[in-house]
């Protein structure tokens, strides 16, 4: 059976990030639980990190960036790149099948498994079966209200848990201080 999970969502605005994840996973068809929570705080609160795909190679590469985040503890880009290397290298972790958006005061990074360590011109990142849904409407409420950051995470979850059957509306968003 496939496993799904999930939408993540990190938006900057003003002097603030913010990162949301919904609370579901699903096995199949089937909901097994409503209230997981995929942002996570690192690094003594200063990086947020969110994790979609296969819980458990989510959480793999969570305790990787982790690791990488005590190797470089000021470096956020630095630290994703190493992960990132390591992914694409080591014939383990290529088959791990996840997505990593990671967030500190200075940058908003998206992780892939093909080595890509892409930071957005806009500074929205979506993963997930509804990261879609939750950037275009982040992109809209950027453009056409005053909402906060972390305003525009949670109704942009909301919209996506109205359209992705694998995004529910139990969300949790963290916020932090952006430079």
């Amino acid at each position: 059976m496939e496993l799904h999970a999930t939408t993540i969502l990190s938006v900057r605005r003003g002097n603030k990030v913010a990162m949301g994840g919904d609370g579901q996973v699903t096995l199949g068809t089937t909901v097994m639980k409503s209230d997981a929570c995929k942002v996570r705080r690192l690094n003594e609160g200063r990086v947020l990190c969110g994790f979609a795909g296969g819980a458990a190679d989510a959480f793999a590469l969570l305790e990787r960036f982790e690791e990488k985040m005590r190797d470089y503890p000021a470096n956020v880009p630095h630290a994703a790149t190493e992960l990132a290397k390591d992914w694409r290298m080591d014939r383990a972790l290529r088959r791990l099948e996840a997505l990593l958006a990671v967030a500190d005061g200075k940058h908003s990074l998206l992780i892939s498994g093909t080595g890509d360590v892409i930071q957005p011109t806009d500074g929205v990142i979506g993963i997930g079966s509804g990261g879609h849904y939750a950037i275009a409407a982040a992109r809209a409420l950027l453009a056409h209200s005053d909402l906060s950051a972390a305003e525009i995470v949670r109704r942009s979850m909301e919209i996506a848990a109205d359209i992705d059957i694998y995004t529910n509306r139990n969300i949790v968003v963290e916020e932090l201080e952006a430079v």
